[in-house]
């Protein structure tokens, strides 16, 4: 991967830097003062705050740093370098903000009575903070490099490891934590969700990609080996010009736009693309039903 320093590159970089602040401010503000949790390796660092008193900022690197590893011999290293930025930089927040809480100079926000604007705005900033890093095309780490070896080596979907993960690990949080402030987590859980789907593409799930480029044949073999995504090859007739053509069709997940649109403008500066919003997918990658 030839990485050069180009004026979007920069800003893709400082705008994961301002969602992972945001992230992490949300984790030290609102969640660690309050014992709420948080899902993900989040939520793990969380459990061993309360458990052991370790610091996030710690142990968000400890618990990242062999899934790095893996990950990038799993998955390659084009795929991993967003993802370790995205997860240095949190890691970093996150001990700056608790540089700044340990020393007086930030009160974290803690109530005993108001737990609903707690878990709103703990849900906002972090659904805030996630959403830009998502956007960027980094992630936080941890559940997101484990679902997606797991999606190759199983074929399990993604969103179901990922699920299936956040239980386990909220229902472990009842061993440390009340159960209500499990279930006030959900409702911050919740609302981060939305917050997300907003930040990356108005709260839509999904997109359609219908694409005309050249060589379509050989972008359907790079889309399906990089994002692992099933590609159509549909039939087009340009109006004007008479001239049979093959458009590629592929749906993806809000994490895997920005991917996309880089995959396609590599291939093709020229390349035509119609992005369509899909209220609802069902299917291998995505729902079951």
């Amino acid at each position: 991967m030839n990485f050069k320093w180009t004026r979007e590159t920069i800003r893709t970089w400082l705008m994961m830097a301002l969602g992972a602040a945001l992230y992490a401010f949300g984790i030290e503000y609102f969640i660690l003062p309050n014992l709420l949790m948080e899902g993900g390796v989040t939520g793990i660092t969380v459990l061993l705050q309360y458990a052991a008193n370790l610091p996030p900022s710690i142990t968000t690197i400890v618990i990242n740093l062999p899934l790095f590893v893996i990950g990038w011999r799993k998955l390659g290293r084009e795929s991993m370098i967003y993802t370790i930025g995205g997860t240095l930089m949190l890691s970093l927040f996150l001990w700056i903000w608790e540089q700044l809480i340990e020393r007086g100079w930030l009160v974290p926000f803690k109530t005993s009575q108001d737990f609903i604007l707690v878990v709103l705005y703990a849900g906002v900033t972090l659904g805030a903070g996630l959403g830009l890093v998502f956007r960027s095309g980094g992630t936080t780490g941890g559940v997101d490099i484990i679902a997606r070896i797991v999606h190759r080596w199983r074929g399990w979907s993604m969103g179901q490891i990922i699920l299936a993960m956040d239980i386990v690990i909220l229902g472990s949080a009842l061993l440390f934590i009340p159960k209500e402030k499990v279930l006030y987590t959900l409702v911050s859980v919740f609302i981060s969700s939305r917050v997300i789907d907003f930040i990356q593409e108005g709260a839509y799930a999904a997109k359609a990609f219908n694409i005309l480029c050249k060589e379509p044949e050989k972008l359907a073999s790079i889309i399906t080996k990089e994002l692992e995504r099933g590609v159509t090859l549909l039939p087009a007739i340009g109006a004007y010009s008479g001239t049979n053509r093959m458009m590629v069709y592929c749906v993806v997940s809000r994490f895997e736009i920005r991917k996309l649109k880089s995959l396609v403008r590599q291939h093709d500066r020229q390349a035509f693309i119609v992005i369509a919003d899909v209220h609802d997918v069902l299917g291998e990658g995505f729902r079951d039903e």
